[in-house]
């Protein structure tokens, strides 16, 4: 069986890893200071749903498909009056995240950022469906929605 909380990790240190940006699980990633949350931009990421496949004949450990939901959050910039999050700022987060999650080598066709996921194997992963943006003009947040599919067997 493949744990899932393990693979959540791995998919939410990805994303900031390849981004530079804070990705918070569920919820604002943290802040610089403690107590403190993160300020724009940042990503929400969201665990959705789990399929489970039946193992082949000779193996006791079924495959997954483990779908994550990568809200990027654009936002007023903090101390700065009148600011408000934008739509370039959005689709530059989502273009990034994208490109960190589903790039691939073109020379060998691996994903050019590994999942590292201790007994896992990555098989296969791709974009399930992209709403895009919508936003909260009160709070000046802008937001763009993706969802990721990404298969795993054991290692």
């Amino acid at each position: 069986m493949i744990a899932r909380r393990p693979v959540s990790l791995a998919v939410q240190a990805l994303l900031a890893t390849a981004t530079g940006l804070p990705v918070g699980r569920g919820r604002i990633p943290a802040g610089p200071t403690a107590g403190s949350q993160a300020a724009p931009p940042y990503y929400l990421l969201y665990l959705l749903g789990t399929t489970l496949h039946g193992p082949p004949l000779a193996d006791e450990n079924p495959d997954a498909t483990f779908v994550y939901q990568v809200t990027s959050v654009s936002g007023p910039k903090p101390g700065v009056t009148g600011s408000a999050g934008s739509i370039d700022q959005a689709e530059w987060m989502a273009d990034k995240a994208r490109e960190a999650l589903l790039a691939r080598d073109p020379a060998t066709g691996l994903w050019l950022r590994p999942l590292t996921v201790p007994g896992v194997k990555n098989t296969g992963r791709s974009l399930d469906t992209e709403p895009g943006e919508s936003s909260a003009p009160d709070d000046a947040i802008i937001t763009y929605v993706q969802r990721y599919r990404f298969d795993l067997t054991p290692a």
